[in-house]
């Protein structure tokens, strides 16, 4: 291919093509020209490789890998064949509006008609039932300017309290314990100080299929020689290849967590001059894990207890020793416990803030880091800014040109949402970039409460389950159609530069919120001309904050090839590695919590003798409506299957490939068995990324944290058998240790508790 780099002006030979306006220190996003090389990142995980989107004749056809940090010229195989969802045939590319009710079709509209539908209806709604009766469930998967627009909208143009988004199913569990320990919600080490650890403890990550990129940056650091533990229920690709699999039942991770850190005490493998100059509530945690000898670990989580010494000693003897976890310990009623032990490993060692240690998370959607730093979750503003704290509250205000007084206060989670929707107390919502009806648990619920709203609206590029329920439609953009930033999962801001318009009559998502702004008669807080000038804003929203971006530019962004935050200034060069010398708590100290484990919400029973888990594979994302489009992803994978262990299977009478029914107290699923040695035999695994039918959220257990209202997606009761076997007379139900009742709401329902420093304390997170 011929390609045409006119455009582009190279200002340093170890930087990308950057493209720049008529004024010195202008950035212009030229459109897409025939016959060029787009420089950008992959849409999906948290790595967010670099790449250059091929166009020929002012058509995306094609990408190749760039020599960027992450990924070094290597793409997994949902980054190789991103680019196909822009000239997909199933792409939306019309307004549509369903017509004659919930019993109608959705048919072909006007963007005019479908916009003056939708603001008619909200004013009505608004003026008869208040504010909060239309709210906004947002995505993390997309550029940090729709994740600032989304939060803006809610609260400016609608005046909603109820604004919440998809990372409440994903990263909330780790972001809480973070800020907790350490002050901040961030990784504290950039993907390169991977090869530095001489000793790695994966928790609860299936890194070969989730972020297969990542690998490579682990098998650097094999081959310098350091040991590689995985506590998991699953003896997965990346277990496979470790100095030592740790088998845990799911759900009882804290149970090895807590007698790892005893067997460091007993060997005198912790440091104590780190924890007593650095580290608060050492103290309480040492007495805490005293009763968690390797056996009683061995009790609870089915590990054997030699193993759990091994670990120990593995990653207690190591120079330098990292630990990384994600959502296997972090899908859980005690999630943020679960991250909290694996902090109080690290913190014990005195690896936080070294090159090579610590503790880091792995964030899987896209921009799961940005998207949870700039105002669209229900207690934040931009800037990791709280909703509650009455300076913080003014000094968003002031940027947004509004009394502080106006400024809704927090709403409910993105769990408790449909709860809301089906009691009536939400009356519409605005879905955008996100399929509940794939990514919540307890489908039933979601498909009722998403059936109780008029209008429901979602803004997406593919007709996703949730959409197919839409009262309205609107079509969006895909990323490679919009420009923006994203951050990944070290905390570094990376540019997403356009290659192609929208097709048809679709619209990027900024722009279809700033439309709807101005009909609603709040246009004048949204004067955007392009995505540049949201990020300008977003900066000046941000500057102060814990996420300080007010130093980042995108001219810096493209010279750097990436800038760490906080970065307050323009003459700063970004921060890669936290806490070197003080945390970002008030006296610079970290805080260690004593954690003790609880089981699981719903336990095993005579009737439901197994726990099922989930979790992803490499050719999926998410809830899959992106990759089950994308014939190459999909043909390897195109439905879900369960995985039993051939010593649970046999007494059943099942075999590898026979269809079973998967039972859970909430529903069943028909799916095809996998009999692999490579899972627990107590447990069962469902991959998550398939719709309707085939959905393993008609089967999870709803029950959530009660600190943040994330869903225990990986352990809940079930029972499996042939699909010809006769259906079973239950006699018992599984054990339940959790009520809808006995959790706390999340969000405040009167501003006056939001004013009560103890509750914000609890809910500030």
């Amino acid at each position: 291919m011929a390609v045409n780099r006119d455009i582009f002006v190279r200002r340093d030979p170890n930087y990308d093509f950057q493209t720049y306006g008529p004024e010195p220190g202008q950035w212009q996003q030229a459109a897409a020209l025939p016959d060029q090389l787009v420089p950008t990142h992959c849409c999906f995980c948290g790595v967010q490789c670099g790449m250059f989107l091929k166009v020929e004749g002012g058509k995306v056809t094609g990408v190749e890998a760039r020599e960027y940090e992450h990924n070094r010229g290597h793409l997994c195989p949902k980054g190789v064949v991103a680019y196909q969802q822009v000239d997909h045939p199933e792409r939306l590319t019309h307004p549509l509006i369903r017509r004659g009710g919930k019993g109608g079709r959705l048919e072909r509209a006007s963007w005019d008609e479908a916009l003056e539908y939708v603001v008619s209806r909200w004013r009505r709604i608004q003026q008869e039932h208040g504010k909060d009766a239309v709210a906004i469930y947002s995505g993390s998967s997309m550029t940090n300017e729709k994740c600032y627009i989304a939060g803006k909208f809610a609260r400016v143009g609608l005046g909603t309290r109820h604004i919440d988004y998809n990372g409440r199913l994903c990263m909330s569990s780790a972001a809480t314990a973070y800020t907790k320990a350490f002050g901040l919600d961030r990784a504290p080490l950039p993907m390169t100080d991977i090869p530095l650890a001489d000793s790695i403890l994966i928790a609860g990550s299936n890194v070969a299929e989730c972020f297969p990129i990542v690998t490579d940056w682990l098998w650097q650091a094999r081959d310098r020689g350091a040991s590689l533990i995985v506590l998991d229920p699953r003896e997965t690709a990346t277990a496979r290849t470790a100095d030592l699999w740790l088998p845990v039942r799911p759900g009882t991770d804290i149970a090895v967590l807590n007698a790892m850190l005893r067997i460091l005490m007993r060997e005198g493998l912790v440091d104590e001059d780190y924890l007593a100059t650095r580290v608060n509530g050492w103290d309480e945690v040492r007495a805490a894990v005293e009763p968690y000898t390797p056996e009683e670990a061995e009790r609870i989580a089915g590990v054997p207890a030699e193993r759990v010494v091994a670990a120990a000693r593995l990653y207690g003897r190591a120079a330098r020793s990292l630990i990384l976890h994600a959502r296997g310990i972090e899908h859980s009623t005690h999630g943020v416990n679960n991250v909290l032990a694996c902090i109080n490993l690290a913190l014990a060692r005195g690896q936080v803030g070294q090159p090579g240690g610590g503790v880091a998370m792995l964030t899987g959607q896209g921009n799961g880091q940005g998207g949870r730093e700039h105002g669209q979750k229900a207690n934040q503003l931009p800037g990791y800014r709280h909703i509650d704290v009455p300076e913080e509250r003014e000094q968003i205000a002031r940027v947004w040109g509004i009394p502080a007084e106006d400024l809704p206060w927090e709403g409910a989670a993105a769990t408790e949402m449909p709860h809301l929707m089906v009691s009536g107390e939400i009356k519409s919502c605005l879905v955008l970039c996100s399929n509940l009806m794939v990514s919540l648990p307890d489908v039933a619920v979601v498909q009722r409460a998403l059936d109780n709203l008029d209008p429901l609206v979602v803004i997406d590029f593919f007709l996703s389950e949730t959409a197919a329920r839409a009262d309205v439609v609107l079509p969006g953009s895909v990323w490679c159609e919009d420009e923006g930033t994203t951050t990944n999962l070290e905390g570094r801001v990376v540019k997403i530069n356009r290659a192609a318009p929208p097709p048809g009559e679709a619209r990027r998502d900024w722009e279809i919120l700033a439309d709807l702004a101005h009909r609603l008669g709040r246009g004048q807080y949204f004067p955007y001309t392009s995505a540049h000038d949201i990020w300008q804003e977003l900066r000046e929203a941000s500057r102060g904050g814990l996420a300080d971006y007010g130093g980042i530019t995108w001219e810096k962004i493209d010279r750097q090839g990436g800038v760490f935050w906080p970065c307050p200034t323009e003459d700063h060069p970004g921060t890669p590695r936290l806490f070197t010398e003080r945390f970002a708590h008030p006296d610079g100290r970290a805080r260690m919590f004593p954690i003790s484990y609880t089981p699981p919400a719903e336990e095993p029973s005579a009737d439901f003798p197994f726990r099922l888990t989930s979790g992803r594979v490499v050719y999926h994302y998410l809830s899959g409506t992106q990759t089950r489009r994308l014939g190459y992803l999909n043909s390897q994978a195109p439905e879900p299957w369960v995985e039993i262990h051939p010593r649970a299977a046999a007494p059943l009478g099942i075999a590898d490939g026979d269809r079973v029914r998967v039972r859970t107290p909430r529903g069943a699923m028909e799916l095809k068995a996998l009999v692999v040695p490579t899972i627990r035999p107590d447990t069962l695994f469902i991959p998550f990324h398939y719709g309707n039918k085939e959905a393993v959220n008609q089967l999870t257990n709803p029950a959530t944290d009660p600190t943040v209202k994330i869903p225990e997606y990986k352990a809940c009761a079930a029972a499996i058998e042939r699909l010809d076997a006769p259906l079973p007379v239950l006699a018992a139900r599984p054990k339940v240790n959790y009520t809808p009742e006995s959790q706390p709401k999340m969000f405040p329902y009167t501003a006056g508790e939001t004013k009560d420093p103890a509750s914000r304390e609890a809910k500030r997170y």
